[in-house]
């Protein structure tokens, strides 16, 4: 027992006599030149080590540099591609005589390293890649030259038993990464990052945290965090726990001021529970959203899932529909990486009353392929849009008050065309059905619509709806390949009730009935000035059992005959309104007018034909309707006039939209009728002549004088 305590004394000795010797004999400063040369040889830059290099021998050999530059090649802005503070480090001896690794606390302090691509594409770390190759390309030469050695050899020279690694821990502070792109006009610079790592070992739990700043131009972010990670051998698997990441982000229009990610734990082919939260202004927009969900992704890398993902939260700002809105969704993803190809299951979507389900489905390419499937139980457009109208009011009267400028800038904004390029790069097909709909007060149900956008063509492929009693059809065109954009719209309107709509959707009690209208539309340009002076095509209206309002065709005629009578006039208004049994019309537009040559009316008092245009430009009206009375005046707020039976009476209706005016023209009205009294007269007369006179010849001539007379 004594030899062996002298024998373990006198091994101590020895060691401690070694080390002494190396470090008060060896100084490791004398390196520094062939360091300089061999960064040289493999990096092709130049190396400049301004600190000393100290050993550090206790618990474990190791060493100590000062700092240290790899300076830049000539040309690019920066002097240095890389440069440290100090860097320190140190390894066990002993184990590495049975395979084992293991490496002190590493520290690097101050570490700056600077990446630049200048306006020609030259990079500054081209130089390191340039040197790198050619030394392989060297040592690939010199392998080849070499005599292939035996297998024995080979089993002598390595050994089979597996590397252990040990790290005991990891600190990098102040460190900077900067990204100088200049031709692409970029900058990224990433500062004040540090990194910890607790004690490193294969199949223990190691902690991590982690805290950075950045930039990138006018965008500025910042992140930290922790997590505990747990790596494999070889670094075939890996697992997380305890995830944690703070981050913010800000620019010119947009402010997170927090978003937090957490993962009580990740592990392949396993349900990972995850929760997050974000707060901050996104444009004028606030949010304050948070949710949770359970992300699933498989060992091969393949396929990765978020199922039941939540979110819930309130939205506030100007730009929105209603402000604020209360968000409740939830919903899976699936992502397949082998497909690139993204599924989107929408269980649930609720933003105040608005209520979402359906699918969707995203694959990525250079045209993304996306495809819609969309369902709303109810959805109340105008209840939405109220609220944004309101909000906006304030803010249109104090810009009238301000001033006229802000005024002629919108102005010029809204006759600008809007940009829909971003149509070019789409591929979409899509359905969105539903059950209610309110939209500009008329009120829908079971509508269905199906659209496409491919190559810059967006296509209202289907519209249906049931509508007042009736049913409504309508397919649509845009094109955004041609300058401005070309649309065609179609629809078929049937059996819809026309009175409760226009009341609905003008609030205008005008017209009564069933209505029939077939359009045919089409146009260019999408700022409304261009709308209404490029739109062309026809419009045929059948309106069949009802009447319009504002207006007593019967009563009107009575007054105005009664007047040129010299007869009393009755001023008791009565009701306003003509029935009718049939209107129909095809409506012409063109340049901003729509005219029309036959508008036809029937009932059983009347019959109307008539003619004119409307400027829906200027909002004028100019028309003639030629009005037949077929019937008595009696039931229709008027007394019995059969003298004007049978007799055409011209009606002018003309001014703005607002105020019409209506004309009876009865000077060829009274000419028509003299006319027909005088052809009575002829009649009767040309009877009793024919009685009296036997000759034929006689006759003829008493005829001829008469007609003579009276034409």
């Amino acid at each position: 027992m004594k030899k062996l305590l002298l024998f373990l004394a006198g091994l101590v000795v020895v060691v401690i006599i070694a080390i002494t010797a190396l470090v008060v004999l060896v100084n490791p400063n004398q390196f520094k030149p062939l360091i300089v040369k061999q960064a040289k040889q493999q990096t092709g830059l130049d190396l400049v080590i301004e600190g000393d290099i100290s050993w550090q021998f206790f618990p474990s050999l190791g060493f100590e540099l000062g700092k240290t530059e790899l300076k830049n090649p000539q040309g690019f802005s920066q002097p240095n591609l890389f440069k440290v503070d100090a860097v320190g480090i140190d390894v066990s001896v002993m184990p590495l005589l049975s395979h084992q690794l293991e490496i002190g606390s590493i520290s690097l302090d101050g570490a700056e390293f600077y990446v630049e691509t200048l306006k020609d594409g030259r990079r500054n770390i081209d130089a390191l890649s340039k040197a790198q190759n050619e030394e392989a390309a060297s040592s690939q030469d010199t392998a080849n030259s070499q005599p292939e050695e035996s297998p024995a050899q080979a089993s002598s020279s390595e050994s089979n038993e597996p590397w252990t690694i040990n790290l005991a821990g990891v600190d990098i502070n102040n460190a900077m990464l900067e990204v100088d792109d200049k031709q692409a006009g970029s900058l990224t610079k990433l500062y004040n990052v540090s990194l910890n790592l607790s004690e490193f070992e294969f199949d223990s739990w190691t902690h991590a945290q982690f805290a950075a700043k950045g930039q990138i131009n006018q965008q500025t972010f910042s992140a930290q965090g922790q997590a505990d990670f747990k790596l494999a051998p070889g670094f075939k698997q890996y697992e997380l726990r305890q995830v944690s990441v703070d981050a913010e982000y800000a620019d010119e229009s947009n402010h997170i001021d927090s978003a937090k990610l957490e993962l009580e734990s990740f592990a392949f082919d396993q349900d990972n529970v995850l929760s997050y939260a974000v707060t901050g202004r996104v444009a004028d927009m606030a949010l304050d959203l948070s949710g949770q969900g359970s992300v699933a992704v498989d060992s091969e890398l393949t396929l990765a899932q978020v199922k039941t993902l939540t979110l819930k939260g309130d939205v506030e700002g100007s730009a929105l529909p209603q402000s604020p809105m209360n968000l409740d969704m939830a919903a899976d993803i699936r992502f397949d990486l082998q497909q690139n190809q993204l599924d989107l299951e929408l269980n649930a979507l609720k933003a105040n009353d608005i209520a979402l389900d359906g699918n969707a489905n995203v694959t990525l390419g250079d045209i993304p392929k996306i495809r819609i499937d969309l369902h709303s139980p109810n959805l109340d457009v105008d209840s939405l849009l109220a609220s944004q109208n309101e909000a906006s009011q304030p803010a249109s009267s104090s810009s009238a008050a301000s001033g006229g400028d802000s005024g002629n800038s919108q102005s010029s904004a809204s006759q600008s065309e809007p940009d829909l390029s971003a149509l070019k790069t789409l591929d979409v097909q899509g359905k969105v059905s539903i059950d209610k709909l309110k939209a500009s007060g008329a009120h829908l149900d079971n509508v269905i619509t199906q659209f496409s956008v491919n190559k810059g063509v967006a296509k209202l492929n289907r519209l249906s709806a049931n509508l007042y009693q009736g049913t409504v059809q309508a397919s649509a065109e845009l094109n955004v390949n041609k300058t401005p954009a070309t649309y065609s719209i179609r629809s078929q309107v049937d059996n819809v009730k026309i009175q409760p709509l226009l009341v609905d959707v003008a609030d205008k009690d005008i017209l009564e009935g069933t209505g029939n209208i077939t359009a045919n539309l089409t146009g260019a340009g999408l700022v409304m000035d261009k709308i209404k002076q490029n739109l062309k095509g026809t419009v045929d209206i059948v309106f069949n059992d009802g009447a319009v309002h504002g207006i007593n065709v019967a009563q009107l005629i009575r007054k105005n005959y009664a007047r040129i009578k010299g007869k009393s006039i009755d001023d008791k208004q009565g009701v306003q309104k003509t029935d009718f049994s049939a209107v129909s019309s095809t409506l012409t537009l063109n340049q901003g007018k729509v005219s029309t040559n036959n508008l036809s009316m029937q009932s059983p008092l009347l019959r109307i034909h008539g003619q004119g245009s409307a400027n829906y430009i200027n909002e004028t009206i100019d028309f003639l309707i030629d009005t037949s009375i077929v019937g008595t005046l009696e039931g229709q707020g008027g007394k019995d006039i059969d003298d004007l039976r049978d007799l055409t009476i011209p009606i002018n209706i003309s001014g703005s939209w607002t105020d019409l005016k209506y004309k009876l023209v009865f000077d060829d009205v009274l000419k028509e009728k003299a006319k027909k009294e005088i052809d009575r007269g002829l009649e009767k007369l040309d009877k009793k002549l024919d009685d009296k006179i036997k000759d034929e010849k006689t006759k003829e001539a008493v005829n001829n004088l008469l007609k003579g007379l009276f034409n």
